[in-house]
């Protein structure tokens, strides 16, 4: 076996013995990506095999995962001293403490998302680290038709910074009141000869840029071009664009004389029809970017023309721009990750609102109970580095049940209860822990009266069977009340049959409701707290009303 299968192996046996004989996934993957970091480009094959040791563990008894475990590790089960890792981020080049300027500038098609968080918390700790200020600018120029702007995305932005805990100044910045700053800029740049208006149909423009052609608007004098330009303001839409001068023997066509802005007649959310001539991100942030006295910007790779051509614009000006920081591109495997397919489905009704589960935005997360602070420590874990990164969504929900497992109250719930009869069961009233491992009094405060009638969700056979907290059985019939590990007996849950029952529903990862019965000892639990159904999963409480609770899926 290969150390790293090895280490997988240990890994695995530690959280099985831990957590009642049940490896999880996610756990595993977060704990080795923290022992072996330079694993994350190979995470995609290293999670096969993850997977298939872990399914191979969760089928041993637990006696023999501990004589396993113990075989790897004599001291494994020793209590050990806690060691706290302190997540630390490269230094910023040329970054003096006091002055360090940053800025996140999201479009506002729609709320931040988990993945779309990374640039913003990245930010964030940069700041606090230098003793900095964070900028938050609303990028809320016309975009394409597919990026359009969508209103509420105004508020549901700075919403899910703040709940991110993002220390931005108070006073936003939004791009939209910039429009005469950036025409003025425009001009300064014409007048330097530096671009031109070009009235050339895409078709020419693509065939003129394959073959390193110069069109004939370029000549145009810069005399020409400001005239031009005046007129651009009254021009029908997609007759003509401003562009700028680059070297058409440049290696990447796309960099070739691109637009800086173009003639849109839609009407933006925030500003109506005062403006009709926008201009393209890159324009507007090498503006902005220097006369907000910007320090330092962390964007995606995939942006890498964007900052090619921030640079190509401050040279003409002769200004010294930011540092450029650039990040891999963040895939999570097991999640689809898209503002603007969100977007159709929420504004189609396929999707209930933005807080739908399906969505990933940080206003779904906070709803199903993803704690701000196991995003952070997730993306944190990340680094920060040009390196494409994939993955899986589990990772962060390891990072959440660090946070919320101590914490969330356990308890029975079935959402496909089926009545079953045990023979011989003796009535008992017991009482039984609201936290597992822990016997003070104090913490058993669930109390259950039983008969010898029961609901399982579960297919009960031929075999030994305990029911949590209660007592074993086999073949439906009582055999005894204490907990004897020699009977070998599978742990399952299980719901008094009573009258006092509450009805759960859980708003589940895919958008549907699923409807159950709980233990009434819920009735205890108040909205925000988390629980978790033993056995389960961990979930939120949204609304706790008589009889009826009613939750949203956290994570396993």
């Amino acid at each position: 076996m290969s150390d790293l299968k090895e280490l997988i192996l240990k890994i695995a046996l530690e959280n099985a013995v831990k957590y009642g004989g049940k490896c999880e996934v996610g756990s595993i993957i977060g704990r080795l990506i923290g022992e072996k970091p330079d694993i994350k480009p190979k995470l995609k094959e290293i999670s096969k095999d993850v997977k298939k040791i872990a399914d191979e563990i969760n089928k041993l008894k637990a006696e023999e995962q501990v004589k396993r475990l113990l075989k790897i590790d004599p001291k494994a089960l020793e209590p050990k001293e806690k060691i706290v890792e302190e997540r630390k981020l490269p230094e910023l080049p040329n970054a003096v403490k006091g002055k360090v300027l940053m800025r996140i500038a999201p479009y506002p098609s729609g709320p931040l998302h988990i993945g779309n968080a990374r640039q913003a918390i990245l930010n964030d700790e940069y700041c606090k680290l230098y003793n900095g200020k964070l900028l938050l600018v609303i990028d809320d120029t016309i975009g394409s038709e597919e990026k359009n702007i969508l209103k509420e995305a105004y508020d549901l932005i700075p919403d899910g910074l703040r709940w991110l805990g993002a220390d931005f100044d108070k006073k936003i910045i939004y791009k939209s009141d910039r429009l005469e700053i950036y025409y003025k800029h425009a001009e300064e740049l014409i007048k330097k000869n530096a671009a031109y208006i070009c009235k050339c149909d895409s078709e020419r423009l693509r065939g003129n840029r394959a073959k390193m052609i110069e069109c004939e608007c370029r000549k145009q004098p810069s005399s020409e071009t400001l005239k031009l330009w005046k007129e651009m303001f009254k021009a029908k839409e997609g007759s003509m664009a401003l562009r700028i001068k680059t070297s058409m023997q440049h290696p990447n066509p796309a960099f070739r004389d691109r637009v800086l802005f173009r003639i849109s007649d839609r009407e933006h959310p925030r500003i109506g029809k005062k403006y009709r001539i926008w201009p393209l991100l890159e324009f507007s942030w090498a503006i902005d970017d220097y006369l907000l006295g910007i320090s330092h910007v962390i964007r995606g790779k995939e942006l890498m023309i964007e900052s090619d051509m921030e640079r190509f614009i401050w040279d003409i000006f002769k200004w010294k721009g930011p540092e450029l920081l650039h990040t891999g591109l963040l895939q999570i495997e097991g999640i689809k990750l898209s503002k603007s397919k969100s977007k159709q489905e929420v504004l189609s009704g396929k999707y209930f609102g933005w807080d739908d589960p399906r969505t990933f935005s940080l206003q779904s997360l906070a709803r199903r109970g993803i704690r701000p602070e196991a995003i952070r420590n997730f993306l944190m874990s990340l680094g920060m580095n040009q390196t494409e990164i994939k993955v899986p969504i589990d990772t962060l929900y390891m990072e959440n049940k660090k946070i919320i497992d101590k914490k969330a109250n356990r308890y029975f719930m079935m959402l496909n209860p089926r009545l079953i009869k045990i023979k011989n069961a003796p009535k008992m009233n017991i009482k039984a822990p609201i936290y597992p491992d822990m016997k003070d009094e104090a913490n058993m405060k669930r109390k259950f009266a039983t008969g010898d009638e029961f609901l399982v969700d579960e297919d009960v056979g031929d075999g030994v069977y305990r029911f949590m907290h209660l007592f074993n059985f086999k073949n439906k019939s009582f055999i005894s009340a204490e907990h004897d590990s020699k009977l070998n007996a599978k742990m399952i849950d299980w719901l008094p049959s009573s009258k006092d029952l509450v009805n759960v529903e859980v708003m589940m990862p895919d958008g549907t409701i699923a409807k159950g019965k709980g233990e009434s000892n819920l009735k205890d639990v108040k909205v925000d707290d988390m629980v978790q159904f033993e056995r389960k999963f961990f979930a939120r409480c949204d609304e706790a009303k008589g009889n009826v609770m009613k939750f949203w899926f956290a994570h396993r």
